[in-house]
């Protein structure tokens, strides 16, 4: 049997009018057009729920009898509809399964003070870039939320970008490039590590170079710029830093920036992505909320 939800309105509002015209005013409805609603009611129900008695209408026994549910039924109906109520952090429980490189872990530690002082009841799960595309595990629902660089999502992955980071060339303090006039040439002769979760060995810096007719000897790519910092921290290899996010663990580590003239790196941007069924999700917006506000408070 085909049910048609729409009867149960006009059901509601006959059983509260206990009239055809008044029904149909507060429907907004003609006369006629709520009479023949009316006969549909009937055959669904097989009762004639309301009967002629004198000059007006009465309900049938059956009629009595289902008004509630049907008020009941027509209010959880509208429920469904409404939109969802903001969920309250404090009484929130909830693990959320992150992605993130090593530059995003870098503000895990203020981002986990900020959410326990909300919400003591939410856990947070890191887990590590993978060399391939994350989207598979957005889509699957393993990861709620990526923070990294986010290349061409597809349709069903929504991006918001939390800031711009420029890379800038690291050294360890008192490495060979620090002393005497630093030029594009001196930097691209100096050897090089990358830092790639695919392990590339290229990538804008060789860009810059080449419009200038340079090229750079890249010695090993490390999965994270952290160990890749570690390697510099070690030895005469030139890397890249972010400026913001590595400023605590090049300071740690006793690494310097270099001023290159003539080498203008595009910013990096790194985004937060998510899959699109957490759009509307209370929890889900709440955590992207506190996600941007942690790293732009940290990193301004």
């Amino acid at each position: 049997m085909h049910l048609d939800l729409n009867l149960l309105t006009a059901l509601d509002a006959l059983l509260e009018e206990n009239s055809v015209t008044a029904a149909a005013a507060r429907l907004h409805l003609s006369e006629p057009a709520m009479s023949r609603t009316l006969a549909r009611i009937r055959t669904a129900l097989h009762d004639p729920v309301l009967v002629r008695s004198g000059r007006r209408m009465v309900p049938t026994p059956r009629a009595v009898a289902i008004r509630a549910e049907v008020r009941e039924l027509l209010h959880r109906a509208h429920a469904v509809f409404a939109a969802p109520a903001e969920p309250d952090p404090a009484t929130l429980e909830r693990t959320f399964t992150m992605l993130a490189g090593d530059l995003a872990v870098s503000v895990a530690a203020p981002l986990i003070d900020r959410i326990a002082a909300e919400a003591p009841g939410v856990r947070l799960r890191f887990l590590g870039e993978t060399p391939q595309t994350d989207t598979p595990a957005l889509r699957s629902g393993e990861v709620d939320l990526d923070i990294g660089v986010v290349n061409d999502p597809p349709p069903d992955i929504r991006t918001e970008v939390l800031l711009r980071e420029r890379l800038v060339p690291i050294v360890r303090a008192g490495h060979p490039l620090t002393r005497g006039r630093l030029t594009l040439r001196r930097f691209a002769d100096a050897v090089h590590v990358s830092a790639s979760r695919r392990g590339r060995l290229t990538g804008p810096i060789d860009d810059v170079l080449e419009r200038h007719g340079l090229r750079r000897r890249v010695a090993l790519s490390t999965p994270t710029f952290a160990a890749a910092m570690l390697m510099v921290a070690q030895t005469d290899l030139v890397g890249l830093g972010a400026e913001r996010f590595g400023r605590s663990t090049a300071a740690a580590l006793n690494l310097v920036t270099l001023d290159v003239p003539g080498l203008d790196l595009p910013p990096i941007e790194l985004a937060q992505a998510w899959h699109a069924r957490f759009d509307a999700d209370g929890a889900h917006r709440w955590l992207r909320t506190r996600v941007k506000e942690v790293v732009v408070t940290s990193l301004s």
